[in-house]
Order: structure tokens, then C-alpha cells, then sequence
């Protein structure tokens, strides 16, 4: 294992942020990139990076790493806004991960996140540990953006039950996981089911994922288990429960639950007299995929998403 500092940036008022990685097996190979958080509120993924970092220490330690596996994890890169508990950059709330591939010259979060690129390109794969931009709780998951240089049935090795494929939106240009894509890495974005706080179970089925899909690649010794078999389909195939109405949310089905068509998913109530003022119902026979996380919810917002039962 080595640990070196990426790189450094002066930042306003405070030390200078720096973003460290740490490399493990073949310094010559450039096998698997491994992106933890880029959010100030990721707590989850930089967790999720930390406990990483422990596995692969021990692998490498047991020569359990390929003699052509050559590995990078940068647990967090975003520490300056984690310091002030806001998830985007503090000084102008900009997001780095809408900001690639970056200009040396631009605006900070601009610079930073071409620092990271330039760090990380060259890898044959790539994963993201992020969170959803849409604040909520969802199933674990791999994402993968359709940009035509993109394969699908890679995210097998992970051993996760789904795998999301996501048609670009212009918006979706600047992500790390489209230029990755673009500049010649198999890329993933990881999602576990929290962000702001650990939780040490599904942080370890992400470890774990990560290994399984080192294993599956012939990169490490297997040590992870078969993992489970992957459902892959299009994000448009996801049910939107939306609220007609703001007001206070009530979860009545909770994340992983199975629902019937007509079934009660939660109720928005009047905050200041209780009453309800809406139920929200599913119209589809399936999972619960996805749930707000806020018990206040604004009128249209996305409150629940239904995955379909397969036909």
C-alpha cells in the first residue's frame, strides 16, 4: 500500500485541501479506479472507500493481488465542505461532479475536478462511489450511462441484484461516470442505501461488490462470496410516485418492500392540523426501489419509485 497526496489547493479561510489516494499491487498497471466522495454530506461513501482501503491492504499483505492488478482509491475529495456540513462546494454551491472533465484554469470546483480526472484516467475500469443526486434512500445498485462505449453486462462480476442503465441527459455530460466512459474506462457509479450516515452493513455489500468484481476480472484472489444475480434494466422502467401536494410525509412501506398495485405507500399530511391531505398509492405491482428521505416534501417532488415485477 502507498498513500501519496494527489494534489493541493489553496481554499479561502482555510487549510489547503488535499486529496490523498492510495495505491495498491502493480505500480506499472493501471487496473481499477475507485472514486469515493466528491460531496460534503457522502459520509456513507467515504466510509465505504476507508473500509476498502482495509481489504486491499490485507489482500496485498497476503499476495492475494494479480501480478497485473494495479489499483487507486481516493476516499474524498471534497473535505473543505464535509468541515462545514454542506454538500456542495461551500463558496459558491457548485457540485465537482457536474464539473468534469474539468479546466486547470476555471472556476475551483472546475480545477478540481480536472485534477481528479487526470488522476484518474488511463484506468481500464472505473467506479464511483456516490449517492443520488435526488436526496433519498435506494436499493444498492450499480449505474451505468448509456454513452455507446459502455457494457452492460460487466456489472455481472459485481454480484449486486441491480444494475441501472441510465440514457445521458445533457446535464449528465459533465459527470465523472460519462467522461470516464468517454476517455476509454469501463465506468460504474456505486450506490449504497445511505449518505449522510454509516451504516457498516451496506457499506460492507459495497466492499464487498468491489471485490467480487476484482475477482471476476482475474485482478485479486476471490474472497467475497458468488454474490447475488443481477437484474439489469432501463432507469425509465422505475415507477414515480409523485406528491400532488406539499406537506408532511408518512411512510407507510418501507425501502425493499414488496407492493401490489393499489397498495398505501405513505400519506402527506396538513403540518399545521394533521389532517391527510393525500395517500400515495402504487399502480404497479413491484419493489420499492426508492424513498424520499425528508419527511417534508414539496408538491411534484418524487416521493417513492416502484421497480415493476418482471413479466
Amino acid at each position: 500500500m502507498r498513500e501519496n497526496i494527489l494534489f493541493s489547493l489553496d481554499t479561502p479561510y482555510r487549510q489547503s485541501l488535499l486529496v490523498k489516494g492510495w495505491y495498491f499491487g502493480n505500480p506499472e498497471q493501471k487496473s481499477l479506479a475507485v472514486m469515493g466522495a466528491m460531496r460534503g454530506d457522502e459520509v456513507q461513501q467515504m466510509y465505504i472507500c476507508a473500509q476498502l482501503i482495509q481489504a486491499l491492504a490485507k489482500l496485498e499483505q497476503e499476495g492475494a493481488l494479480s501480478a497485473r492488478c494495479g489499483i487507486l482509491v481516493i476516499p474524498c475529495a471534497n473535505q473543505a465542505s464535509m468541515n462545514v456540513g454542506r454538500r456542495f462546494w461551500a463558496a459558491d454551491n457548485t457540485d465537482i461532479n457536474r464539473m468534469f472533465p474539468g479546466y486547470g484554469e476555471g472556476e475551483t470546483t472546475q480545477r478540481i475536478a480536472q485534477r481528479i480526472f487526470s488522476a484518474l484516467q488511463g484506468y481500464q475500469y472505473g467506479i464511483h462511489v456516490t449517492s443520488l443526486y435526488v436526496p433519498g434512500r435506494s436499493l444498492p445498485h450499480v449505474r451505468i450511462m448509456e454513452t455507446g462505449y459502455d457494457h452492460p453486462e460487466e456489472a455481472n462480476d459485481f454480484g449486486l441484484p441491480y444494475t441501472i442503465l441510465r440514457k445521458p441527459h445533457p446535464y449528465d455530460t459533465t459527470t465523472l461516470n460519462y467522461n470516464w466512459q468517454i476517455w476509454d474506462t469501463q465506468a460504474f457509479s456505486l450506490y449504497s442505501e445511505e449518505t449522510t450516515e454509516v451504516d457498516p452493513i451496506s457499506a460492507r455489500q459495497a466492499v464487498d461488490a468491489v471485490l467480487r468484481f476484482l475477482a471476476g476480472k482475474g485482478l485479486c484472489r476471490p474472497v467475497a462470496g458468488a454474490g447475488e444475480v443481477t437484474r439489469i434494466f432501463h432507469e425509465e422502467e422505475l415507477h414515480n410516485v409523485l406528491a400532488t401536494t406539499g406537506g408532511l410525509l408518512i411512510q407507510r412501506l418501507a425501502l425493499g418492500a414488496h407492493a401490489a398495485a393499489g397498495d398505501l405507500l405513505a400519506d402527506v399530511l396538513n403540518p399545521f392540523t394533521g389532517a391527510v391531505v393525500e395517500h400515495l398509492r402504487t399502480q404497479v405491482d413491484g419493489r420499492v426501489f426508492f424513498i424520499h428521505r425528508s419527511h417534508l416534501i414539496n408538491g411534484h417532488d418524487v416521493a417513492y419509485r416502484i421497480l415493476p415485477e418482471q413479466g
